[in-house]
């Protein structure tokens, strides 16, 4: 019986979100017959490492956030030798840190948003980019910490006043229309999902909360565009140097007209696996079941050792 140890909740804004897949993946794996064993990842190193002694076969890695999705764990893994879920120490890296994923994919021809990194305190006294434009942490996911600051709102002090993700912050043009997200099974691009927030902007509540967004799968598109959408998630992906399993989220301007302007947005490179998660969806909706997708992550599982 394959041993597989589950690493789940960590210490990042995401802590919530990593509990809520973890349990979802425990039940799923000891279902198929998997010999499982939770961890919940804290602050203490020492008692991680004594909880995968003995070494497990395979740890699927449920963590989100920092030290779990942006190459930390994944170092220690490769360190210990453990075959691990998801991307390594550097596509995972170059995932969270917003700037530098950009830079790969435009090195790669994908489109991206336009923007520039500032320092936060700046903002207070101007605006960096003609509104409306996105303000973002540099390494945070699930939308923490995003503020959209649009024509005739005061709200910079206010952001500057209540951030604390770091000294510095990504800023992006804001691209009107809809948002879509596409999930990876390596080089396999599951479909095309269309997100309609309840309240207008994919916030952290409406990406979790019961009812705060609802899922059009597949996204009503034209051909060319779910092609597109789909070809560009796949080379995302491989730009990064992912492997596993991977989402690409998009902004599809199509306000002025079709064909419309595809950007990319980001990878996560740990897809929630929460019960409103978007890749469980999209892998049931392609007749891959929850069971089935924990237990692929675990058969493709790796490590640099």
């Amino acid at each position: 019986m394959t041993r597989v140890a589950v690493l789940y909740g960590g210490m990042s804004a995401e802590r919530e979100v990593s509990l809520s897949s973890g349990r979802q993946v425990i039940a799923a794996l000891r279902a198929e017959g998997f010999e499982v064993t939770p961890i919940d990842a804290g602050a203490d190193l020492r008692a991680i490492l004594t909880a995968l002694d003995p070494k497990p076969d395979v740890v699927f890695n449920a963590l989100h956030g920092r030290f779990g999705e942006d190459g930390a764990i994944q170092g220690v893994l490769d360190w210990l030798g453990i075959p691990y879920t998801h991307s390594g120490v550097r596509a995972s890296a170059l995932a969270m840190d917003k700037a530098a994923a950009k830079a790969v994919f435009a090195a790669a021809g994908l489109p991206v948003a336009a923007g520039r990194v500032i320092d936060i305190a700046a903002l207070e006294h101007a605006d960096p980019l003609p509104r409306p434009y996105v303000v973002k942490p540099l390494n945070e996911g699930s939308s923490v910490g995003v503020s959209i600051i649009r024509d005739g709102d005061n709200r910079r002090a206010a952001v500057v006043e209540n951030w604390s993700f770091g000294p510095q912050a990504i800023v992006e043009e804001f691209i009107p229309g809809r948002e879509l997200t596409v999930g990876v099974l390596e080089g396999r691009a599951l479909t095309v999902t269309e997100i309609a927030p309840k309240h207008g902007f994919y916030d952290y509540e409406s990406k979790y909360a019961d009812g705060g967004s609802r899922h059009v799968i597949p996204a009503v598109l034209d051909p060319d565009t779910t092609a597109k959408a789909m070809d560009m998630a796949v080379a995302a992906h491989r730009a990064l140097g992912c492997r596993g399993a991977s989402r690409a989220d998009f902004r599809y301007d199509d306000t002025q007209g079709l064909p419309g302007r595809l950007v990319l947005l980001e990878v996560n490179t740990q897809p929630g696996l929460t019960p409103t998660s978007l890749l469980p969806e999209q892998a049931a909706h392609i007749g891959i079941g929850f069971g089935a997708l924990c237990t692929w992550m675990v058969e493709h599982a790796a490590c640099r050792a």
